[in-house]
């Protein structure tokens, strides 16, 4: 900004008309507004409404007079900055310029006035006042600058931090990823050099009805462990762009889970563990089934893991608006710290123990939930096992779901 381009204002306070009008022709130019008072309270009212480059103060006034005004602004904060000039038609002998410095003056002008003294004395304050603000503002800007780049450098090291974080979710997931992989692979490929050794060894004993019903049942226990591995990483891309494919239909919520967990028959009991069903009535609603048996197979999964082979109790009931379903177990427990973590990606629900599978689960299970305009909970303690409870509208919302095709987004495919 050019300094010519700071608009400058003037104060002069005479008693009489004609000199605030000669002084003002005096001193007005284009880029200066000239105020002009015809008493010191007319002064004061002005000098609070407004910020001046230079007061120009006749001494002698009725009422209050140029020295008393001058000590009035020397002691107010707004004020006590601006220069003050006094002007004075008394001889010199009145001594009055020792007194206007006294008061705070930086000049006193004698009439009748110098017209080149007048002018040059109010260029010099009126640049002075220019050099002033534009330095102000320089200031202000740098000031701002550094705020700004102070904020920068916040979320620039926030976005480091996540930066890094996410690099060590990728190289945990790839882990974790290579490990679960691995684990039904090795299987597999255990299985089919077996057979290769028994074919080629001609041990036909090795085929029995009994023994190939044994391998087909290990075979497809692996398939299944890859099928769910790579349906938990799908789960997730579709969640991440908004694709997570929910098709509500109306069922049965106690006889849904009652099925479910007639099928989880051999893993229930490989875990050398038992499971206590209660539904006393059905419960209606609109729901995906697949997706919340999804859920509930989570859920169950993690009380087999973690609960300790002790009995493992599943409830389903309506609570007001609300279809709930819980889950408990009587394992290992979940301490405060982690419960916030194990609805979050690639989390373990205890870090100590020895876990299968992504850490997918319950982070899926939650989005599940959410599409539902539902809620997913757990309360817990260490050492005394975990209540996972999921409550599910009873009555569906016109904004839960997409009516015309019947799942979540716009652009929903699986």
């Amino acid at each position: 900004m050019l300094l010519s381009d700071i608009q400058a204002k003037l104060l002069i306070v005479d008693d009489l008309p004609e000199n605030l009008l000669a002084l003002e022709a005096l001193i007005k130019r284009e880029d200066r507004t000239v105020y002009k008072a015809l008493s010191a309270d007319e002064a004061l009212s002005l000098l609070l409404q407004h910020e001046f480059a230079i007061a120009i103060l006749d001494v002698q006034m009725p009422g209050m007079n140029g020295f008393e005004l001058a000590e009035l602004m020397r002691g107010t904060e707004k004020t006590k900055n601006i220069p003050i000039v006094f002007v004075s038609a008394a001889g010199r002998e009145m001594n009055y310029a020792f007194k206007g410095y006294e008061s705070g003056a930086v000049d006193f002008l004698h009439k009748p006035l110098d017209i080149h003294a007048v002018k040059s004395k109010v260029n010099v304050f009126v640049d002075l006042y220019r050099q002033s603000k534009a330095l102000k503002q320089q200031l202000e800007a740098l000031e701002q600058s550094r705020r700004e780049q102070e904020t920068l450098l916040a979320q620039l090291q926030v976005t480091q931090g996540e930066l890094e974080h996410a690099i060590r979710m990728r190289d945990d997931f790839m882990s974790i990823v290579s490990h679960e992989v691995r684990t039904p692979l090795n299987g597999l490929i255990l299985e089919t050099q077996l057979r290769k050794m028994h074919l080629a060894r001609d041990n036909a004993a090795a085929f029995t009805l009994d023994k190939m019903q044994a391998m087909v049942d290990r075979d497809e226990r692996q398939i299944q462990s890859l099928i769910r591995l790579i349906e938990d990483m799908l789960d997730v891309s579709r969640i991440r762009t908004g694709k997570l494919s929910i098709r509500p239909v109306e069922f049965d919520l106690s006889r849904a889970i009652g099925n479910l967990l007639e099928s989880f028959a051999p893993q229930i009991s490989a875990a050398h563990s038992s499971v206590n069903f209660t539904a006393e009535q059905p419960v209606i609603g609109h729901w995906d089934e697949f997706r919340i048996e999804q859920v509930v197979s989570n859920l169950l999964t993690n009380a087999l893991r973690y609960g300790a082979n002790k009995p493992i109790e599943v409830s389903v009931y309506a609570e007001g608006d609300c279809a709930v379903i819980t889950v408990r177990d009587q394992g290992i427990g979940i301490s405060e710290e982690n419960q916030q973590r194990v609805f979050q990606q690639f989390e373990r629900v205890s870090a100590s123990h020895v876990t299968a599978g992504l850490g997918l689960g319950l982070f899926i299970s939650e989005q599940i939930i959410a599409a539902h305009s539902g809620t997913i909970s757990v309360q817990s303690a260490l050492g005394e096992g975990a209540l996972f409870k999921v409550c599910l509208p009873l009555v569906q919302t016109s904004a839960t779901y997409d009516d015309d095709r019947g799942r979540m987004g716009s652009n929903d495919t699986d």
